[in-house]
């Protein structure tokens, strides 16, 4: 590995501020912006129980999910009166309604019989006339209001006006409805200050979900966030993405609840500026031969008939020696006896149909990177206005709006891309278990046909042990997320064995977990994070 320590907030290699100065087409002016609101500049250390203590998560349910605003669904996912939505947060539930028609239309109510505390609802539905308890039949008005009870003369001391459903705080901002457990919370809009001007050139509303993915995940709700809040981990988990990705020149920023990463694409990672250039493979596959950027190594799947499982994976090196290993990292026989992990499962684990014969995904053959990356960004501009017809103009976006890895996450837990990325990610507890959580996936694209939008994708749930690439739209993207998901489960486990039990926080790599954890804090009251250069032992 080739390290580059400049001295400033990156490594050697140009920045995203100068590709944005040499962009081909206007920036806006939110992309240029650079912000450090809200953080304290050094390293960050947080004890490592935080992330497996069933008391540390009671107090983030009492503390965080039980006061915060929380993005729970989308409101075409609940179009007409009658329709609702479940969501559920730790050991909360909530039944989100959509009581009349128009603006303010919908409602969130506790998810709980006021009877003998029956769920009212399990899952999502269509048009109810009312919400009618399965268990005794009690039963409330779409409006909250209670409708009637079996047998009201066995219950003397009940007033009808007394027992309305309880509320929850509910707002939408741009198509997504939001839900706070504390009616008195202070208004959606001004936790999501400034979030609007990020992405007003296509409002979200006007996309449309076209996937939907959740999994459970063993590992606490916040590990696996902050697996998904920076770029410093590609290195050594993303080989297939280091010739075309300047990770560690991501450029991080902060504002009040929300932060972003910006890591510019059809570059190299700073980590091979110095590093051997090794010759193109003439039979290089991107999901069934790959060289290794970093050794030169060539990674080869055996099994071609059976890309839905499984295969052994043959290592050869630039001498030519050739081992085999199983997907799982064992060494079955051969000189080569260690193996990157991250490129067996790229190479050898589950893929979608039909990626079997796809080359290596390359940059244009050019000498300036900006000519690469700009004739990148045309042939995505031309792909967009396909797809989204006359209701986009590409040409009033950068070149960095086509080509860079643009994500945004908003406190606590949602974290939506910028305008032509379609992910979103959100995390969330799995109950009341610290040692795992749900991990939900979600693809929005623009939409030409703004009179003729489909209905929002429906759920693909995966179980913990489950590939990726069970969920086929997701598309090869599924194995990206196979490779963060090798980490995690490992990560919980460490957390436990660690000695120091601390975590460290790298002052600007890590700049939009630091930021979050001091969020957190504050959500939890029990002071600010422990913010310092050096460690414990040398203060």
């Amino acid at each position: 590995m080739t390290e580059t320590i400049t001295g400033t907030n990156r490594s050697a290699g140009i920045s995203q501020t100068e590709l944005l100065d040499q962009d081909t087409h206007p920036v806006a002016a939110a992309l240029r912006e650079e912000s450090r609101q809200g953080i304290t500049e050094g390293n960050t250390r947080v004890p490592a129980w935080y992330y497996t203590s069933p008391e540390f998560h009671a107090l983030e349910v009492e503390k965080l999910w039980s006061r915060v605003w929380q993005m729970a669904c989308l409101e075409e996912e609940i179009p007409n009166v009658g329709d609702y939505h479940v969501y559920e947060i730790a050991e909360m539930s909530f039944l989100i309604v959509r009581t009349e028609d128009g603006p303010g239309g919908i409602k969130a109510y506790r998810n709980a019989c006021l009877h003998r505390g029956r769920l009212l609802r399990e899952t999502s539905g269509k048009g109810a006339r009312n919400i009618r308890c399965a268990f005794h039949g009690w039963a409330w008005n779409l409006d909250g209001s209670m409708k009637e009870v079996p047998c009201e003369w066995d219950f003397p001391s009940l007033r009808k006006e007394d027992y309305s459903l309880p509320e929850a705080s509910i707002d939408t901002w741009d198509g997504f409805v939001f839900i706070n457990p504390d009616r008195d919370a202070a208004p959606l809009a001004e936790f999501l200050d400034g979030l609007d001007r990020h992405f007003e050139k296509y409002p979200f509303a006007r996309k449309v979900k076209v996937a939907h993915v959740e999994k459970i995940m063993k590992c606490n709700w916040k590990a696996c966030q902050e697996a998904f809040m920076e770029a410093y981990h590609v290195v050594a988990t993303h080989p297939t993405l280091m010739e075309s990705l300047g990770d560690a020149n991501t450029r991080y920023d902060t504002w009040g609840n929300f932060s972003r990463a910006i890591s510019p694409q059809v570059i190299d990672s700073p980590h091979l500026t110095g590093a051997p250039k090794y010759e193109i493979d003439p039979d290089g596959k991107q999901y069934v031969r790959y060289r290794h950027p970093m050794n030169g190594q060539i990674y080869e799947r055996v099994d071609l008939e059976s890309p839905g499982s499984d295969s052994q994976v043959r290592i050869i090196d630039l001498d030519g020696h050739e081992s085999l290993f199983d997907v799982d990292g064992t060494h079955v026989s051969g000189p080569i006896t260690q193996a990157d992990p991250h490129l067996l499962i790229w190479i050898g684990g589950p893929s979608p149909d039909g990626v079997f014969d796809m080359p290596v995904m390359r940059k244009p053959d050019v000498e300036s990177q900006v000519e690469a990356r700009a004739m990148t960004a045309e042939t995505r501009r031309a792909d967009w206005v396909k797809r989204a017809g006359g209701d986009i103009d590409p040409s009033q976006f950068s070149d960095a709006d086509f080509v860079d890895a643009i994500w945004y996450s908003v406190f606590p837990n949602w974290s939506p891309w910028g305008t032509f990325n379609p992910l979103q990610y959100r995390f969330r507890p799995n109950g009341n278990d610290p040692d795992s959580c749900i991990f939900e996936v979600m693809m929005f694209v623009p939409w030409g046909d703004q009179e003729n939008r489909p209905a929002p994708a429906k759920v693909t749930h995966l179980g913990p042990d489950d590939d990726w690439t069970l969920a086929p739209e997701l598309g090869a993207t599924a194995k990206i997320f196979q490779q963060d998901s090798v980490n995690l489960p490992h990560v919980q486990t460490g957390l436990k064995n660690q000695e120091q039990q601390e975590v460290i926080f790298a002052n600007y790599n890590e700049t939009k977990i630091r930021h979050f954890w001091e969020h957190l804090y504050e959500w939890l009251e029990i002071g600010s994070t422990d913010v310092a250069v050096e460690p414990p032992s040398r203060r």
